[in-house]
């Protein structure tokens, strides 16, 4: 009798471990899966890479362009003309300066000092420019027509006296070279505001 009891016992115990161990393989086992897939996730996201890429004559879109970067976690690219621009070559009051002259020609393009930014690298380009004369400067036209911006997220920001971003970024996406992304742009008046920045990238899903 005792021999039995023993065995019973023996038996129980077994079972009891047994199913303890499913047990704890079940209630593991799932959380690892979901763990691992928010895991990927989260790689993923952190994959994407930003540039901003801006151009500046009087230093305050770079501004912008800084702030920008710091708020995305992204890299910086200053787009430069090959010629630089002067005091004299800004002045909106007479009729004859240089940036008076390109910007009432739609057909003009400044031309680049390099063809060098990283623009394939990039999954999200974000153009930074000031505004002058009502529009976009000819050298961003230059910018969106030199690269190959197909698969590409494009976020337009600018800085303005007092025009608005509407007209350039429509014209820029009609004038970019390949399929891009266009995300609305927007026009931002105190440059260093990353607050302003940071609700606005994130409104864009960025």
């Amino acid at each position: 009798m005792k021999k039995i009891v023993t065995i019973l016992m023996f038996a129980l115990m077994i079972f009891v471990l047994t199913a303890c161990g499913a047990e704890e393989n079940k209630s593991s086992g799932e959380p690892a899966t979901e763990t691992a897939a928010a895991n990927e996730n989260s790689e993923a996201q952190s994959s994407k890479k930003i540039l901003v890429a801006y151009f500046s004559c009087t230093n305050t879109t770079k501004t912008l362009a800084e702030a920008a970067a710091e708020v995305l976690d992204a890299d910086l690219y200053e787009i430069k003309p090959a010629e630089p621009y002067t005091a004299d070559d800004l002045n909106w009051r007479d009729e004859t300066t240089r940036a008076t002259v390109e910007q009432r020609d739609e057909k003009f393009r400044v031309a680049l000092a390099d063809n060098n930014a990283p623009v394939a690298q990039y999954d999200t380009i974000v153009i930074a420019f000031p505004i002058w004369w009502g529009i976009a400067p000819r050298i961003i036209d230059t910018f969106v027509e030199t690269y190959d911006f197909t698969g590409k997220t494009i976020v337009p920001i600018c800085t303005s006296g007092g025009s608005d971003i509407a007209t350039s970024a429509e014209f820029l996406q009609t004038i970019c070279n390949g399929q891009a992304t266009w995300k609305q742009g927007k026009c931002f008046y105190n440059t260093a505001d990353k607050d302003e920045l940071k609700n606005y990238f994130n409104s864009l899903g960025l």
